[in-house]
């Protein structure tokens, strides 16, 4: 008996359709959803490891090194292979899949040769080169639904997503792609056959491929889900749904049954990683719920994230993101002088620097803002360049960096107008003697963030979720 609910797009992660026996259960998992839902598509990520390795490869041939591509040709065509004589039993389906791993991994081997020969990695080859993986398993798990009598067919997404030409994290530009999706995908599910298709990867106008940046595949299923008016988008990884702390810094945590969209965005802005943080724009949009469920325990707890998942002075749960550096720039002479935060912010962006959070005191003495490590020197050195007059006239004492801190975003819509939070946070984290370096809270009061040493972000992790007693959740 199927649902009221006819649409639903379904996104796996690189771990659900990493091996023979994960690419089974994720099939199981589709023939089940299949029974529920009249239309169904699927979009799968490459298997795990395979676009790192691709990316590494790549990168080796680029320092002249051709061993790397050449040794990833014959272990890519060994994994994928595996799975085709685990699951795969029809003969035709084997040699036609053998032969199209063949062709993309000779597609591969020239395409590093080049690198090479050349010396260069481009951005637009690179996306060539990462977009692979996905090319493989799509055609892969379409087969094993196959083998298990599903109707089921691949279709590569740069026949689908039409996107800017910004290689690395291209954008898609969604008329055209939702006019490509109609015309591609709805004749297949009026047939009744579910397209495979494969995430992370889109095209130009001109047909040019590109990528949605790392993660993308979750935006590739977002994408579509929007463009075929889906009923719900699910993304199959190999966790419970959204917990309230990464479980591996605190043993107690649970699975946040529903969450609002603002805080899955919060979320996987600092550091979630069950969600890619342009998952949610598509989503937002249309108002199609999004969930969060792990491929090998179907059943068991997941999140659904809603419009309407926020829940009335609550803390939903703490992250944090690694690898950061804080840079301030500080001076009695910066107060009530104009331009000096666009003058910073406009250096910082000029180099492509991204800026995670930013904190400025009330005196106008200091702007302080976080980003990552490995732009920490290139933005000290832009930032002493471009107030190269002010520091020598001493209207600017320093710009000056601090590495390897940690941002800790303690994360609930419900916070908003709840008094209390913060004196609950400075209390557990004063109690326990765990110094805040930077505080900043939006203006969506959704994020309280603070910046701490690298060795209290555990710490200051568990405290938190203690202090608002987050393992009671679920």
């Amino acid at each position: 008996m199927l649902l009221e609910v006819a649409m639903l797009v379904m996104k796996f992660g690189g771990t659900s359709v990493g091996s023979a026996e994960a690419m089974k259960q994720a099939a199981a998992v589709v023939v089940k959803m299949k029974n529920r839902y009249d239309r169904v598509v699927v979009v799968t990520s490459a298997m795990a490891g395979v676009t790192n390795k691709l990316i590494e490869s790549a990168k080796a041939a680029e320092s002249g090194d051709p061993s790397v591509y050449q040794e990833a040709q014959k272990d890519l065509l060994a994994l994928h292979m595996s799975v085709v004589e685990s699951l795969i039993q029809d003969e035709y389906e084997q040699a036609t899949l053998h032969q199209w791993f063949r062709d993309r991994l000779d597609e591969f081997g020239r395409l590093c040769h080049s690198i090479e020969i050349l010396g260069e990695l481009t951005p637009r080859g690179l996306d060539v080169v990462s977009g692979l993986g996905e090319r493989m398993s799509a055609p892969l798990l379409a087969a094993v639904l196959r083998s298990v009598g599903v109707d089921a067919k691949q279709v590569e997404a740069t026949r689908l997503i039409v996107t800017d030409g910004t290689f690395g994290s291209a954008v898609p530009l969604m008329e055209e792609t939702c006019e490509k999706c109609s015309q591609v995908l709805l004749p297949m599910l009026d047939r009744g056959t579910i397209p495979v298709v494969t995430g992370f990867i889109g095209a130009t106008r001109d047909g040019i491929p590109t990528t949605l940046g790392r993660g993308g595949s979750d935006y590739s299923a977002a994408v579509i889900g929007a463009c075929l008016d889906a009923s719900e988008i699910q993304i199959w990884t190999d966790v419970n749904g959204v917990m309230t702390a990464n479980p591996n810094v605190v043993p107690e945590a649970r699975t946040l049954p529903q969450l609002s969209f603002t805080e899955a965005a919060e979320l996987a802005y600092f550091g979630a990683k069950v969600l890619h943080p342009k998952t949610m724009l598509p989503a937002v949009e249309k108002e199609i719920p999004v969930r969060v469920l792990n491929t090998f325990d179907p059943d068991g707890p997941n999140t659904l994230i809603s419009r309407n998942g926020a829940v009335e002075g609550s803390v939903k749960a703490i992250t944090a993101i690694k690898g950061m550096s804080l840079i301030n720039v500080e001076g009695k002479g910066m107060i009530g002088v104009p331009g000096i935060a666009a003058r910073t912010f406009g250096t910082v962006a000029k180099h492509g620097i991204s800026v995670l959070m930013i904190s400025q005191a009330s005196s106008e003495q200091s702007i302080c803002f976080v980003i990552p490590s490995e732009s920490g020197k290139l933005a000290v050195q832009a930032l002493e360049e471009e107030f190269s007059r002010e520091l020598s006239r001493r209207q600017i004492d320093k710009v000056e960096i601090m590495e390897d801190v940690v941002v800790v975003a303690v994360v609930g819509a419900g916070m908003r107008g709840t008094p209390g939070i913060a004196a609950r946070l400075f209390g557990a984290l004063g109690e326990h003697g765990l110094n805040v370096i930077a505080i900043a809270q939006g203006s969506s009061e959704a994020n309280i963030s603070i910046v701490v040493v690298r060795d209290d972000a555990d710490e200051t992790v568990r405290q938190l979720h203690r202090a608002f007693g987050l393992a009671e959740i679920g």
